[in-house]
């Protein structure tokens, strides 16, 4: 695997490069990994750096991603500034393809995750509409699946989301089992709701087939050469990320290789303040720990010569005041001081120590740009005024090139061992000076937001992330600037940070607070910041117990606590505790009657309770106070129609499309209803219009079809369902769907073979199940149906249709007893239900 004719104390010294110094022994493991032949027990695939802040982690990391890409691997280095694991893997594909090497399927998916966020909506609409003319009923599958499609619209759609919460789970499942028949029926194939609600289930596959697939072209491509395409990921501020990431990484690092797991010549290196979780790790071989302690003498003294700082008295007096920090003696040695008394104390006044013999205004300059969390040419400007642009770009070209400042991204951050004292300074020096330019700041910030958001209302634009980065660094400045005014309102924004999609929204907004609260030695400011970072760090309850803090302390002003129940009455009614769901919204209401979405949410709970009555008065009164909103009217569409209401279903479908001429559910919605009301001509034409909106949408195409076999079409009806099966070869709802199709047409052995295909991709598929049993009972097959009915049955023993063909099968059978039990049995089932 060694380069030919190269040592590896060559390599090293080639990565020697300008401004790095040291981690000799570091660096040497790393290429060291390159030289072990593949298989080998020694090699290592997974390596973490940890030590202090200011220890060097990012400096050794970016060293050890420079000596990969000399060595030829594909590299990609993450930070904190990816929230989640898409996030970090759209980072990936994006560093990949600039360095030519295109990761598509797994770009494909993550553009298909994005999308499919902004299409929850529109995918538990499918969900709910209400199945007219299917005999069979639902499996115990079916009412997971339909609250994993509420579960899923919740995070995702605006104003309380009421169209994917219309129905009590079970009235969802009613009809033929639709298993995928909400989300499914948007989406092209089962992984796309696992891409929703747990998407490094499906994404991290596609990124290891694109892993496995870039080194067997890279082996094939090498195979005359003694050199191997590597691949390393690199993953820094792991003490950020890791909450997140860490478990994700450990199962793919873990995963059989033969069963699809990391190739072996993928090395992932993660680094941050604390070293990994022994629980997790431990007992892996491939593992290496390697921690960081402050430069040795050695070190520093080489640092120091290359910088010119050789004369003794001067490089004790450094050694002494950094105990070896790589970040202050880097910083110190950049100064280049000429006596022991021009050294003064880096981590005390870090300005004056560093830029003494800089001009004034680069001195003034340095400390004031210390105040963003990150910087860019037009942040610097609002800070550095009145100068010419030329100088101002040769300011801010200085800046950068700063041994404490570095790049991230298209931006640059100061480090945090520098900026801490820097910020002190800064406002120890002037307090109101320092506020004034954060006000200044968030008033830029503010101005840059509203140019983003121009045109767009305030539920959009929490899915936008310029949008919510932009208001983020608002708030910071505003809390730094005056940290009691402002904490009330930076309060109330993180209620809404957390209604949104992906927690990590959350996340950041608590990690502003808490270094809002550091920089500013606010104490309240601090436990906020501390305790709801804590709690956000949850994945499963995080957001039930950030609002328990909310709404146990002071801090939120009427409003806001408002907003705060309702969003704790969302997370309640997730977890199916409708009472208390429904108690929550009623706190929201008392504290603000104008409360939209309180109502929202009370409406939407009240229905999956099936108290429909209670749920449309709520429903009206949110649309008295939001008129014209369309997840409100599309959602008391919904529950028109789930009370059997056509005629008003039809209705407020049709405001939905005059709001939103391209919202095909609501077209396809109002084509249910016309369908239901007998209307075939008006709602074959809408479900034409809908199908031209959202082409080849699958529940709409089967809703189609169905209303072609009622107008005796069947050849039009066969052309849509035999479509639908294309589109969605592993969806057992379609399949289903097809099967009954071919009963209905008394094609009973194509329904068997079709209704087979669907139970082989669903086994306990009561409705598929019930529908074999009754169309092998047409073919004198009765000892397989009453097999298959009896299955049905135990998965859903009050299912009428599938009691009323078992009675007919064990009368064919002469078992009179027992078809008269079912018999009794089915009427019963009914009545109740009525």
């Amino acid at each position: 695997m060694a380069q030919a004719g190269r040592s590896r104390q060559e390599l090293i010294q080639q990565g020697n490069r300008a401004g790095f110094v040291g981690r000799d022994a570091e660096r040497a493991a790393f290429l060291a990994n390159f030289e072990i032949p593949l298989g080998d027990a020694r090699q290592r695939f997974r390596l973490h750096v940890h030590g202090t802040a200011g220890v060097g982690k990012t400096f050794l990391v970016q060293e050890l991603r420079h000596l990969a890409r000399e060595r030829g691997a594909l590299t990609a280095y993450v930070d904190e500034s990816a929230g989640s694991v898409p996030e970090a893997l759209a980072e990936i594909c994006g560093q990949f393809a600039d360095q030519g090497r295109r990761f598509k399927d797994l770009e494909r998916r993550l553009a298909a995750y994005r999308d499919r966020h902004r299409e929850a909506e529109a995918a538990a609409l499918a969900a709910l509409a209400t199945e007219q003319g299917a005999p069979p009923g639902p499996s115990g599958g079916s009412r997971a699946a339909v609250e994993l499609g509420i579960a899923v619209a919740e995070a995702t759609v605006p104003g309380g989301s009421l169209i994917g919460r219309a129905l009590p789970a079970e009235q969802l499942a009613q009809g033929a089992d639709r298993l995928r028949a909400g989300l499914g029926a948007r989406f092209r194939n089962s992984d796309d709701i696992e891409l929703v609600t747990s998407p490094e289930k499906v994404l991290t596959p596609v990124l290891l087939r694109e892993l496995r697939a870039a080194a067997a072209s890279s082996a094939s491509s090498s195979a005359s050469s003694a050199v191997s395409e590597w691949i390393v990921l690199f993953f820094d501020t792991y003490e950020r990320t890791g909450a997140y990431l860490d478990p994700w990484l450990h199962e793919m690092v873990t995963r059989d290789a033969a069963g699809g797991g990391l190739p072996a010549t993928v090395v992932v290196v993660t680094a941050g303040q604390r070293p990994l979780d022994r629980a997790r790790w431990s007992g892996l071989d491939s593992v290496t720990d390697v921690p960081l302690e402050p430069f040795t003498e050695a070190e520093s003294r080489q640092l120091l010569a290359g910088k010119g700082v050789v004369a003794e008295p001067v490089v004790e007096e450094v050694l002494r005041l950094t105990g070896g920090l790589p970040v202050l003696v880097s910083t110190l040695a950049k100064e280049r001081p000429g006596a022991p008394g021009a050294v003064e104390d880096p981590s005390a006044t870090a300005v004056e120590r560093f830029l003494k013999s800089e001009p004034a205004v680069r001195r003034k300059v340095a400390g004031i740009c210390s105040l963003p969390r990150w910087l860019d040419a037009d942040v610097f400007r609002v800070l550095v005024v009145d100068r010419p642009d030329d100088e101002l770009d040769a300011l801010y070209d200085w800046l950068t090139g700063l041994p404490f400042v570095g790049e991230r991204g298209e931006r640059v951050r100061y480090h945090d061992v520098v900026r801490a004292p820097m910020l002190r300074l800064e406002r120890r020096r002037s307090p109101r000076e320092w506020s004034r330019r954060h006000r200044r700041l968030a008033e830029s910030f503010a101005e840059w937001r509203a140019d983003v958001g121009a045109g767009r209302g305030a539920e959009e634009l929490w899915e936008d992330g310029e949008w919510r980065d932009l208001f983020l660094e608002e708030t910071y400045h505003r809390l730094c600037a005056r940290p009691p005014a402002a904490l009330a309102e930076a309060l109330a924004s993180l209620v809404e940070a957390c209604r949104g999609s992906d927690q990590a929204v959350g996340r950041r907004w608590a990690r502003m607070l808490q270094e809002s609260g550091d920089v500013t030695d606010h104490p309240v400011l601090k436990e906020w910041g501390r305790d709801l970072c804590e709690v956000l760090t949850d994945d499963e309850a995080g957001v039930v117990r950030a609002t328990d803090l909310l709404l146990a302390r002071p801090g939120l002003d009427p409003a806001a606590r408002a907003r705060a129940h309702a969003l704790r009455g969302r997370e309640l009614r997730q977890g199916r505790e409708y009472g208390r769901a429904l108690e929550e919204f009623d706190r929201a209401i008392e504290l603000a009657p104008e409360l939209s979405r309180g109502h929202c949410g009370r409406g939407v709970t009240l229905r999956l309770m099936g108290e429909f009555p209670a749920a449309l008065a709520a429903l009206d009164r949110a649309d008295e106070l939001a008129p014209d909103t369309v997840a409100i009217i599309a959602g008391r569409a919904e529950t028109y129609q789930l009370a059997g209401r056509y005629d008003d279903a039809a209705a407020d479908f049709g405001r939905v499309v005059a709001l939103d001429p391209t919202h095909g559910q609501a077209v396809a919605g109002r084509a249910v209803c016309l369908h239901a009301l007998g209307r075939y001509e008006e709602a074959l034409t809408e479900y034409n219009r809908a199908l031209t909106i959202q082409n080849d949408h699958l529940w709409t195409l089967v809703r189609r079809a169905r209303l072609r076999r009622v107008m005796g079409d069947p050849q039009g009806a066969f052309a849509d369902f035999d479509r639908a099966a294309a589109l969605g070869p592993d969806l057992a709802w379609i399949a289903s769907e097809r099967g009954d199709a071919y009963r209905l047409a008394f094609r009973y052995e194509e329904a068997v073979a079709e209704l087979g295909r669907a139970l082989t991709l669903l086994p306990d598929y009561a409705s598929a199940l019930a529908s074999r049993g009754a169309s092998l009972h047409e073919l004198a097959r009765n000892e397989e149906a009453l097999t298959d009915l009896d299955r049905a049955l135990e998965l859903r023993p009050d299912y009428p249709w599938a009691l009323l063909m078992r009675a007919r099968v064990k009368g064919a059978l002469g078992d009179e007893a027992g078809r008269e039990r079912d018999l009794r049995q089915a009427a019963q089932t009914d009545s109740d239900a009525t």
